[in-house]
């Protein structure tokens, strides 16, 4: 399977969904918990532009936070970007 990475906070319900979704496909998923590092949403905000979690990275391509990956998995395009070449 291919690296995900998830920007996440403790206390936040669609990182719970977003972990859900990616568990149910087989996913390992390395999450990375902002709100514990000293300047955690400084950091996410430059890694991706935005201030809200989850954010999500399969390999190196950012998909963004939980609505975005449930619109690639809506769509059949989530299945092919979890998929190794």
């Amino acid at each position: 399977m291919i690296d995900v990475r998830m920007y996440c906070t403790v206390m936040c319900p669609y990182c719970t969904r977003a972990e859900h979704l990616l568990r149910a496909k087989g996913v390992k998923i390395n999450k990375i918990f902002i709100d514990s590092m000293e300047d955690g949403f400084m950091e996410l905000f430059r890694l991706t532009g935005r201030r809200t979690v989850p954010q999500i990275f399969i390999g190196d391509r950012h998909v963004g936070g939980f609505d975005d990956l449930a619109a690639l998995e809506f769509a059949g395009e989530l299945d092919p970007l979890l998929s190794p070449d």
